[in-house]
């Protein structure tokens, strides 16, 4: 399965992608995240749905110091396989 995800609330500034990349590889999830010009964070999550659904929970819980308003989920087509390990592009 591939989601793509973006969170906004205070999650730029606060090492919300490294955060994501760490729960990501945790969980041994293929892809990528990165910031956005509008202060959301933005990416792609490949993996198994278990694994998915676990990360989709730890993103809508932040890493402590920054705040997860909201998190859009979206389920996307299979095509091109995605990073392993998970990136952070900039």
């Amino acid at each position: 399965m591939r989601m793509a995800f973006r969170v906004y609330g205070l999650v730029q500034g606060v090492g919300y992608r490294r955060f994501a990349q760490r729960e990501a590889q945790a969980l041994e999830l293929r892809g990528w995240v990165c910031n956005e010009m509008d202060g959301s964070v933005s990416g792609e999550a490949e993996g198994g749905a278990a694994e998915l659904a676990a990360f989709r929970a730890r993103l809508a819980e932040g890493p402590g110091y920054g705040t997860a308003e909201r998190l859009d989920w979206t389920p996307l087509d299979m095509g091109h396989s995605l990073p392993f390990p998970f990136a952070i592009h900039r």
